[in-house]
């Protein structure tokens, strides 16, 4: 079992039932911190001193308060820890559930374990623990289709970023604006109008508001 673990969520009282499953499974040597920076530094700090994390448990979603971070997010901790150390097992404890977000994670940073908070969340970190532990990948079942290409359409961020702006309520023309701003390619509105057409004919959908309806609740955005 893993013998040094650190957690990161920006409540405590998240932070206390994650510890009281550490300490269920015998784990030790358990750190606690508030802010991804703190957990990124800690880390950093006890690579370097060979004394290694074996495992990292972390939220997504942190508040923003006075501190100002370089990471805003559990996710962006999630890149830089799984870019600089790949070798170390990261377990995500998050009310987050969209199927696209926890595809992202799992397949374009290795993320080991994807747990959801809940009624039965600490009892599926237990399990997520052991699975990971055992060299497995744990989801927890409200988004285990989230690797099932049959029951998660693979799109691009492209068609996100789209999807998400009709989503905000923006036009067509609007969101073709926003684009060429931000500077996503393609951005002209021909391009956005048939991209739009492909996705309501992808997702049999009768025009761009039902199309924002069936991702919604397909957890794409």
């Amino acid at each position: 079992m893993f013998k040094k673990v650190l957690i990161s969520d920006d409540l405590d009282c998240i932070n206390q039932g994650v510890i009281a499953v550490l300490q269920a499974l015998k784990i030790e040597a358990i750190t606690e911190v508030v802010y991804c920076d703190d957990a990124f530094l800690k880390i950093e700090k006890a690579k370097l001193e060979e004394a290694p994390f074996d495992l990292l448990i972390t939220d997504l979603s942190y508040i923003p308060d006075f501190r100002e971070q370089t990471f805003s997010s559990g996710e962006e901790l999630i890149a830089t820890l799984k870019y600089k150390h790949p070798e170390l097992p990261i377990i995500a404890y998050s009310v987050e559930d969209r199927l696209q977000r926890v595809r992202s994670l799992v397949m374009n940073h290795k993320l080991n374990g994807y747990v959801c908070k809940g009624r039965k969340g600490l009892e599926e970190l237990k399990t997520a623990i052991h699975k990971v532990f055992e060299g497995e990948t744990y989801l927890s079942p409200q988004v285990e289709n989230a690797l099932s290409r049959k029951s998660t359409p693979v799109i691009e961020d492209y068609d996100i970023a789209l999807m998400a702006q009709l989503a905000n309520g923006l036009s067509q023309k609007e969101i073709s604006d926003y684009f060429r701003n931000v500077n996503i390619q393609p951005n002209s509105l021909s391009s956005v109008e048939k991209r739009v057409g492909k996705l309501c004919v992808h997702f049999k959908a009768k025009n761009a508001i039902h199309l924002v309806a069936m991702v919604k609740d397909l957890g794409l955005i």
